[in-house]
Parts: C-alpha cells; sequence; structure tokens
C-alpha cells in the first residue's frame, strides 16, 4: 500500500451537492477496480496513474481535526472519485474508521461503491441510520456476471453486489442502485435496464437512480484508454463509436426511449429514481438532527 501526503480530507460543496450532500471526502487516491468508462482517468481531475491505489497520510487524523472544526453538520459523501472499499480496504479499515468519525461527531453519510465489502460495515450503517442521514448507493451498469466482467474487471460481480444490496435492505439502512453510466451498443438494452431495476425491488432496494441522459461520458485520455479496451473485449466496436459520436463528450444512442423504459419501471416496482425522493430517503428517521444540516 503505497501512500501520499495529505493537507484536507474534507472538501465542502459551494452549492447542493450529489445526493443532498455537504462535503465530499476521499481516503484514497485512484481506484483499481478496472472500470473501462471511468471517467476520473480524465486530465481535468490530475490523478496520473489512476489504477495505482494510494492512502492519505494521516487520513483519519487529519479528518477527525476537520470535522472538529466544522461548525455546521452535514451530509458527507465518499466514493464519487475512487471507491472507498478498493482491495485494501480490508486491511486498511480507512473506510470503516471514517464512519465512525462520522457517527461521532454527528455527520451523515452517503456512499457509493461496487464492492461487496460494504456489508462488512452494516454495523456502522445501522448506528449512523439511526440517528443520522445515511445511505449507500451500489453501481450496477449490468445485471450480467459475465459481461460486468468485461467492463468492470477487478470489481465484484453484479450477483454480489444484489446480494449485497439485499443484506443492507434487510438491516433497514437506506440502500439502493445507481444505474450509471450507460454504455452504447453494450448495456443500452430495455431489457437490461428492465432486469437492473427488476432485481433490485427483488433485492429491497429503495431507489435506482440514473442521469436523464442514459449515456457515457468520453473525453482525452479517457476516451483513448476505453478505446484501448473496447478492441480488446468487443472488437469492431470501436469503429462505430468514433462513426457515430466522434468526439462528443455524452455518447449515447436511444438516451430518450430508455429513460422512458426506466422510469416506467421504477414506477411499476415503486422505486424511488429522482433525486428529491432519494435525498427524502436517505434523510429519513433524522427529524430532530434536521436543524443542524
Amino acid at each position: 500500500m503505497k501512500t501520499i501526503p495529505a493537507k484536507s480530507i474534507l472538501s465542502p460543496f459551494r452549492e447542493h451537492g450529489w445526493f443532498g450532500s455537504n462535503y465530499t471526502v476521499n481516503l484514497y487516491r485512484g481506484c483499481n477496480h478496472g472500470c473501462i468508462y471511468c471517467d476520473s482517468r480524465s486530465e481535468c481531475y490530475g490523478l496520473d496513474h489512476f489504477d495505482i491505489v494510494f492512502a492519505k497520510e494521516d487520513a483519519i487524523t487529519i479528518f477527525e481535526n476537520e470535522l472538529r472544526s466544522k461548525r455546521r453538520k452535514g451530509l458527507v459523501l465518499t466514493g464519487a472519485m475512487g471507491d472507498p472499499y478498493n482491495r485494501y480496504e480490508a486491511k486498511e479499515k480507512l473506510t470503516r474508521s471514517m464512519l465512525q468519525a462520522l457517527e461521532r461527531y454527528g455527520f451523515g453519510v452517503v456512499l457509493l461503491t461496487k464492492s461487496a465489502l460494504v456489508t462488512r460495515d452494516i454495523d456502522l450503517f445501522q448506528k449512523i441510520s439511526s440517528h443520522l442521514p445515511c445511505g449507500v448507493s451500489i453501481t450496477i451498469t449490468t445485471a450480467d456476471d459475465m459481461l460486468a466482467k468485461k467492463i468492470e474487471t477487478k470489481v465484484s460481480p453484479p450477483s454480489k453486489r444484489f446480494a449485497a444490496l439485499e443484506n443492507l435492505s434487510k438491516k433497514d439502512i437506506p440502500a439502493g442502485i445507481t444505474l450509471m453510466p450507460t454504455l452504447p451498443f453494450i448495456t443500452d438494452t430495455l431489457d437490461g435496464v428492465s432486469e437492473i431495476v427488476e432485481r433490485a425491488a427483488a433485492a429491497g432496494a429503495a431507489w435506482v437512480y440514473a442521469e436523464e441522459k442514459m449515456a457515457v461520458s468520453l473525453r482525452d485520455r479517457q476516451r483513448a484508454y476505453f478505446y484501448m479496451q473496447l478492441e480488446e473485449h468487443f472488437p469492431g466496436l470501436m469503429e462505430q463509436y468514433v462513426e457515430q459520436f466522434g468526439n462528443r463528450y455524452w455518447c449515447e444512442t436511444q438516451n430518450e426511449k430508455l429513460w422512458n423504459h426506466f422510469v416506467s419501471e421504477c414506477e411499476r416496482y415503486g422505486l424511488a429514481y429522482t433525486m428529491p425522493e432519494i435525498e427524502a430517503l436517505i434523510r429519513r428517521n433524522t427529524e430532530r438532527q434536521m436543524t443542524l444540516f
């Protein structure tokens, strides 16, 4: 496990953040899940050698000092720039220590992950969700384990992620699915979307969230990496991307049709799919704490 120095861990949002968050946290730099579509490889984020994971030195000490110094409590988002349950977390337990600190200092959490390791910390999510805003959103882009092995090469298969979602839901932890990105010619099918929503409902999910674009974003070195992976795993598909999308940032084929189908399926199974609905679910059982947020 390599380390890098860090001056700060907790970053505030200037405006309303994703899932209603007020702050964001990244205890690690980089991610080794090997997802071929990850936008965090883009140059604008400055993460060279993105697939190499570094732990931030004295991360928890710095993090706790920052929590103590905040006059305003809030909801902390983690997992937007790298999975908090990367392969090193099982040993390092930085994410577990972060959750303990959040509960101790009265901050809520919304955590994004693709890893079944999230179930290790069910006890902490239960403790937090009993009196603070709390949510776990597990990213699932396809329900097909074999297909997922090609596009998310070193990640828990979808079957294990659905099982993790069911374990969280059974413990009354607000949990759902993040269905993004959608890959043209690979995962953008009506049947594929239906299967994810149906299995989410069967696992007890409270929500399935997708962006209305139903697309994948591609730019600079991330586009180059993605095309290289297409050549390896889906021969001939790169040419289709080049022909149809050129240098477009958002790449989609049937976003309106797919979005309408997605909405219809969520409503059919009674799942939340809009961000305001999901934020309300994450902040449930926290009426007494709302003045702090």
